[in-house]
């Protein structure tokens, strides 16, 4: 990543979409207040999809999964 750019907040709110187009394209910005570092821009990381073919594999279920529930718990879901 290259050296990070370090902008006052005056400039950055004259220039914030020049600003944002370099941090989108992998600039941090470092925002200076008095020439002190105040905050940082950097690009955000990209978005996963929710959904992964195959993130499950190799992962089983213990088999007493598939045991029948105890009487108390049955009638508890049917509100008995």
């Amino acid at each position: 990543m290259p050296t990070p750019l370090t902008v006052n907040v005056h400039e950055a709110k004259t220039h914030f979409s020049r600003l944002l187009e370099k941090v989108h394209a992998g600039q941090e910005v470092i925002l200076a207040k008095a020439g002190k570092p105040y905050a940082r821009m950097v690009p955000l990381e990209p978005a996963r999809s929710q959904r992964q073919s195959g993130r499950l594999a190799g992962k089983t279920l213990d088999a007493s999964f598939f045991d029948a529930l105890p009487d108390a718990e049955l009638a508890a879901w049917s509100g008995e």
